[in-house]
């Protein structure tokens, strides 16, 4: 079926799906409308529309919202990850489907509005958690449901972002609570998804300790510099030397889509990490209990030496390990994303191995994926686009899967705020309530809350969000953002990553 999208954000996130529809996928439809805040990075992908041989496609802002409703029978919502609810729950009232970035939304009010609007809608709800199909997931899978380890008792997970893309993360809007959710729900969100769908099981109580130790203000990432901490980079006496300063104009694409779009919005993409207004934490350890008795030990830093994750999974009959290795080291001006480059260089490598009881390790071949996300983005593209039928490891996710993999990251941030763990109902897709007595005791760390910021432009790294004096839509007029934290420069449009 030749199907016509609209793409909500225009950030760097959304090209995987323009050039999709540009490409390889323009079989299976064709761009009908894009909507962002900020003219300058609509403007970009048009270009690239008109160089691959088709006509401009018609830009909108947000207040035009039902005219791209009405032109689509599916948007692709790539803004930044608070204003997720209110353009997912619009585009289902209209009867249109949505593919929507991870994660699917930021808080609980947020799940509550999407489970609602999904409920009463006749329309698709799909999540892209890209990495349920990457090959070497998907192989961890497939062993699993095998039986090779018998019923599954335990989960080790550990992730490591390298300080190239760890650092990207205080940057730009993730580094507010209210923009991203913290790590523990923007990034982890994928994470928990993958264990949730590998364990075929649900959370039903979690307990999670937080921490900023490195990125920020004054903390032990900043204390190593000897010299006074800029704004941002652009224009900073220290660009080209400081390896966590982001030289925007080194990279065509980013030039394009945040330097050359400042003069409409006012966003840095490229704010020093170490400058005030940066709210989440970059070391995080999780307890999850699920379902099936399984438990989970989960650890997120942001600033390792390099990038991947490790995860054991031990069973009644054995053991599952497998071991990613996205990038060895970061040597300065590296690729910010190494999930997102086509390969694996400078020591890169995957390993899965089994071993069952009183027999010796087995190493499982797994094809490499190619592209990004370990294989992962283009195995999407052609399931979300093609909408093929088969899907016999189960990788498609709806509304509940995304619902899941946000609450998990919700309840292990309150949790890390109250000192108590935090129960999950309803097959993990709502929170218990907050019984009173379980208020944070004495000494429990709680997140300190800076001057509130306004989320960037459409552009997500993804891309709308509100702009200016905008709202995102279904936003009631008493929900604007008013404050500025002058270390984080204008007010800027939304965008994603």
């Amino acid at each position: 079926m030749h199907r016509r999208y609209a793409v909500i954000g225009l950030g760097h996130r959304s090209q995987l799906y323009v050039d999709a529809l540009l490409g390889d996928w323009s079989d299976t439809g064709r761009l009908v409308a894009f909507c962002d805040t900020n003219r300058t990075r609509m403007d970009h992908y048009n270009r690239r529309v008109r160089a691959a041989g088709h006509p401009a496609v018609p830009c909108y802002g947000p207040e035009d919202l039902d005219t791209v409703l009405a032109s689509a029978d599916t948007v692709v919502v790539t803004t930044p990850d608070a204003t997720h609810a209110a353009y997912v729950c619009a585009a289902l009232d209209a009867g249109v489907d949505v593919v929507v970035e991870k994660p699917l939304t930021v808080d609980e009010e947020g799940c509550a509005r999407i489970a609602e609007a999904a409920e009463r809608s006749g329309a698709q709800l799909v999540v892209t958690f890209n990495y349920r199909y990457s090959p070497r997931n998907t192989a961890v899978r497939e062993l699993l449901s095998a039986g090779r380890i018998g019923e599954v008792t335990a989960v080790h997970f550990e992730w490591m972002l390298d300080t190239v893309h760890g650092a990207d993360y205080f940057r730009r809007w993730h580094r507010r609570r209210e923009n991203s959710g913290g790590l523990l729900v923007h990034k982890s969100t994928h994470h928990f998804d993958l264990v949730n769908w590998w364990l075929g099981s649900h959370p039903v109580q979690v307990f999670a300790q937080t921490d900023r130790r490195f990125y920020g203000d004054g903390a032990a990432g900043a204390a190593r510099s000897a010299a006074p901490r800029p704004p941002r980079a652009h224009g900073a006496p220290t660009l080209g030397s400081d390896p966590f300063l982001l030289d925007l104009s080194a990279d065509p694409r980013l030039k394009a889509l945040y330097l050359d779009a400042e003069h409409e919005d006012g966003y840095h993409r490229d704010l020093d990490p170490f400058t005030e207004g940066v709210d989440i934490d970059d070391t995080m350890s999780v307890l999850v209990r699920y379902a099936d008795r399984s438990v989970l030990t989960y650890s997120l830093t942001a600033y390792a030496p390099r990038e991947g994750y490790r995860v054991a999974i031990t069973g009644t009959r054995g053991r599952l390990e497998l071991e990613v290795c996205e990038r060895l080291w970061t040597p300065p001006g590296t690729a910010i994303d190494p999930t997102a480059a086509g390969d694996q260089d400078d020591g890169g490598h995957e390993r899965l191995t089994v071993q069952e009881h009183w027999k010796r390790p087995e190493e499982i071949t797994v094809v490499r994926g190619e592209g990004g996300h370990g294989g992962g983005d283009a195995l999407m593209l052609d399931d979300v686009l093609r909408r093929t039928g088969a899907d016999p490891s189960g990788r498609r996710a709806g509304y509940r899967d995304g619902l899941r993999s946000v609450l998990t990251g919700v309840a292990a941030d309150r949790s890390a705020r109250t000192g108590a763990p935090v129960a999950l109902t309803d097959e993990g897709t709502r929170l218990a309530p907050v019984p009173p007595e379980a208020a944070a005791p004495a000494g429990a760390r709680r997140m300190s809350h800076p001057v509130r910021i306004q989320v960037p432009g459409h552009g997500q790294e993804h891309g709308p969000g509100t702009g200016p004096g905008a709202q995102a839509p279904g936003a009631g007029p008493g929900t604007r953002t008013q404050g500025r934290n002058p270390a984080r420069g204008p007010r800027p449009n939304a965008e994603r990553e």
